[in-house]
Parts: C-alpha cells; sequence; structure tokens
C-alpha cells in the first residue's frame, strides 16, 4: 500500500496524490504572476467532454484592487484564514456548449463535471509546485454572479484559495486544530460493481 502525509492509500497509487491537501494556514507570501499562470495552464488541459473546455477562473491576487471584493465574498468562517493567501479564484462553468454542424449552442450536461477535472488539475499542480490550494463552497454565489459580471449562461462553481503553506500557528485556535490532511473513506464503500448498493 502507498503511505504519505500521514495517510495510507487501500491499493497502489502515486504518492503525491497522498501528499496533496487543501491546508488553511497560508504564510502570506505573494504569488508571482508566473507561478498563477503555471496553475491555471494546467487546469486548461484538464479533459472535458468534446473538449469544450466549459471551466473559467476569475482572480485577484492579494493587495490588489480587486482582492477586497473577493474577500468580501467568503463567508466569515473562511475570511478568518483566508487573509493570509496569496490569490482567491472563482471557478466558473459555461453551461452550454458549441458543437461541429450545430448553429447554436447547446446543454452541457458535464459541465460542472469538467470543470471539477480542472480544479483537481489545478490543485494537484499547486501541490507539485509549492503553492497549496484550497477550495470553498463558504461564499455568497448570487454576488460573486453579479460583482463579477459572470453571464446568464454560466454556473458559479466554488473558490478556491492559493497561498504557500504556513505553519498552524498562524490560524485561530478552532482553525488550527483542523489544520491536519484529513483521510477518506474505504474505496469498497464508495465503488459498486453491477448495481448501486450501499449510501
Amino acid at each position: 500500500m502507498t503511505e504519505a502525509n500521514g495517510r495510507r492509500a487501500d491499493h497502489p497509487i502515486d504518492p503525491w496524490f497522498l501528499e496533496r491537501w487543501s491546508p488553511r494556514a497560508f504564510t502570506g507570501e505573494p504569488i508571482p504572476d508566473a507561478a498563477l499562470m503555471t496553475l491555471l495552464e494546467a487546469a486548461r488541459w484538464a479533459p472535458s467532454s468534446y473538449n469544450a473546455q466549459p471551466a473559467r477562473f476569475i482572480y485577484a491576487r492579494r493587495d490588489t484592487p480587486a482582492w477586497p471584493i473577493f474577500f468580501g465574498l467568503l463567508v466569515e468562517g473562511n475570511q478568518r484564514w483566508c487573509r493570509n493567501a496569496a490569490a482567491l479564484i472563482i471557478v466558473v462553468s459555461r453551461t452550454t456548449m458549441d458543437l461541429p454542424g450545430r448553429p447554436a449552442p447547446v446543454a452541457s450536461h458535464t459541465h460542472s463535471f469538467d470543470a471539477g477535472a480542472a480544479w483537481a488539475c489545478l490543485a494537484l499542480q499547486g501541490a507539485r509546485s509549492g503553492w497549496d490550494a484550497h477550495g470553498m463552497i463558504g461564499f455568497d454565489l448570487a454576488r460573486a454572479r453579479t460583482e463579477l459580471h459572470v453571464p446568464d449562461d454560466f454556473r458559479v462553481e466554488a473558490a478556491i484559495a492559493i497561498g504557500k503553506r504556513g505553519d498552524r500557528s498562524l490560524l485561530p485556535p478552532d482553525v488550527a486544530a483542523r489544520e491536519v490532511p484529513n483521510t477518506r473513506r474505504p474505496l469498497a464503500e464508495s465503488v459498486m460493481e453491477g448495481e448501486f448498493r450501499g449510501g
């Protein structure tokens, strides 16, 4: 079995899947534009249905004019630890796609699924590059749509905090207590052959 980062996989996998996690403690170090673009470049190469590439990434780096808008979208609990993030990203996905031979866009059943694949690529590239990523749903989705001018044919999916991992002492005590890589349910509880079973 593969072990890394205090975690143990049920079956052999590359250790970097276990090494990646979603910390909340960030050092406050600014992220260079080139480093951020590397993470977003990895997201660009995610697989998507019909190669429609529905994911879009709207970002603000800390200490830039857009930062207060993005930070203000977060719920208070996330603001408590995101204050030292280097960048905040809002992920949106296009709910329609252009298909060859079709005169108009058609509904995309997989837009959220495909945006999730892009997020995973970003997070894994971040872990490989020394820039951790923490995905969140704790933000005001309706305000994000309005304040970031997201078109009607896009769904607001999630927020992401990016930063250099810091010591847990940088966090409020109640948040610091949760600052460890978490585990996963056993694979047998999520995988079923032949038909759906369990919950």
